[in-house]
């Protein structure tokens, strides 16, 4: 059966929204991270306890949108030839609120055995949250150029590529440190398994903006 171009066009919109709507949500996943780290740099358990809450909530609604995103793609069905591109962005970027979680939970299980870790390594992890959380507003940004042709959308995917290398630097600066720290193992494992989940994040983020390059050619 041949559709009406205006069809669709209009099932593209109609997916995007929904991918859009998706990572909307994983963002505000994100930005709590830095918040996160924070509270763990002023050793604010109470705050820290809040704010792994309302991450693990946020993951929820992440994992939530994911399943609509799912159902949307399912009845827009054979029309969509690029249906699967949609999904596959879609569950990149839902693994980056899993990430979120895995450094608050860890966060909190340094905070709540009272490990002490020194104020250096502290406010590089700050500055290291922050350059991660840089990269997923770079993703958003990205993402929401699709509407505006593909020349835009690659101008705004490269920026995600330069902000991803930046974590990589700060996370093999960041890895050197805490290797050469005094710490109880189990605290150094824990901090290593952050920086290592921080950096993925931005992995998976430069990975979606790949994925959003495809979807410019679909729009």
């Amino acid at each position: 059966m041949v559709f009406p171009v205006e069809t669709e066009q209009r099932v593209k919109l109609r997916a995007l929204s929904v991918c859009q709507e998706h990572l909307r949500k994983v963002l505000e996943t994100t930005r709590k991270v830095p918040q996160m780290m924070d509270s763990f740099v002023r050793e604010d358990k109470k705050s820290a306890q809040q704010l792994f809450t309302e991450i693990k909530e946020l993951r929820d609604n992440v994992d939530t949108a994911r399943r609509m995103v799912a159902q949307e793609l399912a009845e827009i069905g054979a029309i969509l030839i690029s249906r699967e591109d949609f999904l596959r962005f879609t569950n990149l970027t839902s693994e980056i609120a899993d990430f979120c979680e895995g450094i608050a939970f860890r966060l909190m299980e340094i905070m709540e055995r009272k490990w002490k870790v020194a104020p250096e390594i502290k406010n590089d992890l700050m500055k290291f949250s922050e350059a991660v959380f840089e990269t997923i507003s770079k993703l958003r940004e990205t993402v929401m150029t699709l509407n505006y042709g593909s020349a835009k959308t690659l101008e705004k995917a490269k920026e995600v590529e330069v902000a991803e290398r930046i974590v990589d630097d700060l996370y093999r600066e960041l890895e050197v440190k805490i290797l050469n720290i005094h710490i109880e193992i189990p605290a150094l494992l824990l901090l290593r398994d952050v920086i290592a989940l921080l950096e993925d994040t931005a992995d998976k983020a430069e990975d979606a903006s790949d994925a959003a390059r495809i979807l410019t050619f679909a729009m």
